[in-house]
């Protein structure tokens, strides 16, 4: 399969002041894709916070480095604005994480897990559901690499961005199916010849 690819603009965010100008640019965005990344850890019992968000619209993805700016007033306004609509895939984790870093109540959140269902897609990994819809494989070749490096590397920049792109991507793509109903679920056939046996 061909490799998906944040095909827009990737800024890294590392000053509370440029945060403050990013989210005022992602408040103008009425649907964003989320997603987060914390350093791995390799030794018992040692955890990390996490390092890093991502915030995408369709042509700029924003990395926030939340290790050297912390979690600011102007993301935590973004998480809880209800004009803006988050889309993320195990929000639950990434919303679990971002709490350890400062308190605030998310809102107007789509959790990918829950909003494939009723296209008859099972799976629960992004790199999976993308691969049903787009034909195309999201790598994960960064996945385990070290999110608070002193700088990000360009493969590492990319893998963020492309994310949190590819959340939104997917819901772009189930909602105009859902618009066309140009789709069709596929249904276990011997739970077909099951149910035809009953009748």
């Amino acid at each position: 399969m061909p490799k998906a690819a944040f095909p827009g603009q990737i800024h890294v965010v590392q000053t509370p002041q440029e945060a403050e100008r990013a989210v005022a640019y992602l408040k103008t965005c009425p649907l964003l894709g989320i997603d987060s990344e914390t350093r791995p850890s390799f030794n018992r019992g040692e955890t990390h916070k996490v390092a890093l968000l991502q915030v995408s619209s369709e042509e700029h993805c924003f990395l926030f480095r939340l290790n050297l700016t912390g979690l600011t007033l102007p993301i935590i306004l973004l998480l809880e604005s209800p004009k803006v609509t988050k889309v993320g895939l195990s929000l639950k984790d990434d919303f679990m994480m971002l709490h350890k870093r400062a308190p605030f109540e998310q809102r107007a959140c789509i959790e990918l897990q829950e909003f494939v269902r009723p296209f008859g897609i099972q799976e629960k990994s992004l790199q999976k559901i993308y691969g049903i819809l787009f034909g195309e494989k999201i790598s994960k070749s960064q996945r385990l690499s070290n999110w608070e490096a002193g700088e990000l590397t360009e493969p590492q920049k990319l893998y963020a961005a492309t994310d949190a792109w590819a959340c939104l991507n997917i819901y772009n793509k189930l909602q105009e199916l859902k618009q066309t109903g140009d789709f069709e679920i596929e249904t276990d056939t011997e739970e077909e010849s099951k149910n035809e046996n009953k009748e």
